[in-house]
C-alpha cells in the first residue's frame, strides 16, 4: 500500500530530522536510512541525478527504511511529473518566485481535481497492481493527492513577498527554507543574525502555522539542528550525505592516531 511515513509524523506533530543526497548510490542511501534517518531528500537540482538514478536510490532508502523526498530540478512538467511517477513521497520545489508558479506545480503533481496529473499506473502504485489503484479513479486520486506532498521552497524575495499566499494553496503541505539563497535574496550573502533575515524566518514561521502547515528549515550542522527545532521549525535537513561521511573519516583518522 503506498504509504508516506513522514507525512504520518508531520500529522501526529512530531519532529523530524532528514539529509540531503547529493552524490551517492543506492547502497549508501540504503545505509544512510538504516541509521533511522525520518527522510532523505534525493537532490536532482544541484546533485547529478536523473529519473533512473533517482529511482536506484529510491529502491535502496526504502529498502532501509525510510521516506523519499525529489529536490526537483525545476517547475517544469516533466521535472515533477517524473519524480511523482517513479514513486516521490513529496517534491521540494526549489527557485519559486510567484504564487502562479506553485499552482502550476500542484497543477502537475495532483491528480483531479486539485490538479491535472497524467493517469498512469507506474511505480507509485506498484504498477497498478498496489491495492490503492484496485478502486475506482476519484477514490485512487483521492488517497494518492492525500499522501503526497509538494513543499515549496522558500528562497526568493518573490517567494517570501507573497509567502502568505503560498501556504494557503490547497495542495501545498508545507515549506522548506533555504538560508543560503534566501540570504543572498535579501542582499545579505551568508549574514543570517542579520535582523532583517532573522525577521524573515519569523514571518515564514508565521504563515507557514497559520496555515496549519509544517516548516522545513536546513541547517549545516547538528547545533544548527538544535536551535531551529527551539525556535518552532517542524524538521530540519541536516547537510548532505557526503559531508557525514567526510566528517566521519576525519573523525577516524584523528581518533585512530590519537
Amino acid at each position: 500500500m503506498f504509504k508516506n511515513d513522514l507525512l504520518e509524523k508531520v500529522k501526529k506533530g512530531e519532529k523530524t530530522v532528514g539529509t540531503f543526497f547529493g552524490a551517492g548510490n543506492a547502497s549508501i542511501a540504503e545505509a544512510v536510512a538504516s541509521s533511522g534517518i525520518d527522510y532523505i531528500i534525493i537532490d536532482t537540482e544541484h546533485g547529478p541525478y536523473e529519473a533512473e538514478g533517482v529511482l536506484e536510490i529510491m529502491r535502496g532508502a526504502e529498502l532501509g527504511g525510510t521516506t523519499c523526498l525529489v529536490r526537483v530540478k525545476d517547475c517544469s512538467r516533466p521535472a515533477i511529473l517524473k519524480m511523482m511517477d517513479i514513486g516521490a513521497r513529496g517534491l521540494i520545489v526549489p527557485q519559486v518566485h510567484t504564487v502562479d508558479e506553485v499552482r502550476q506545480v500542484i497543477d502537475y503533481a495532483k491528480f483531479y481535481p486539485l490538479g491535472n496529473r497524467g493517469v498512469c499506473f507506474t511505480r507509485s502504485s506498484t504498477y497498478g497492481s498496489d491495492e490503492i489503484a484496485q478502486q475506482p479513479l476519484e477514490g485512487y486520486f483521492r488517497d494518492m493527492n492525500a499522501a503526497t506532498m509538494i513543499i515549496p521552497q522558500c528562497e526568493t524575495a518573490g517567494c517570501l513577498e507573497h509567502i502568505e499566499e503560498v501556504c494557503a494553496l490547497e495542495g501545498v503541505s508545507g515549506i522548506f527554507v533555504g538560508p543560503f539563497d534566501l540570504s543572498c535574496a535579501l542582499e545579505m550573502p551568508g549574514q543570517f543574525d542579520r535582523p532583517e533575515f532573522q525577521q524573515a524566518l519569523d514571518r515564514i514561521l508565521k504563515a507557514v502555522h497559520d496555515a496549519g502547515k509544517f516548516c522545513i528549515m536546513f541547517a549545516t550542522n547538528t547545533e544548527g539542528a538544535r536551535a531551529y527545532f527551539a525556535r518552532g521549525f517542524d524538521s530540519v535537513t541536516v547537510g548532505l550525505e557526503y559531508d557525514h561521511m567526510i566528517s566521519a573519516m576525519k573523525r577516524v583518522i584523528a581518533e585512530s592516531m590519537a
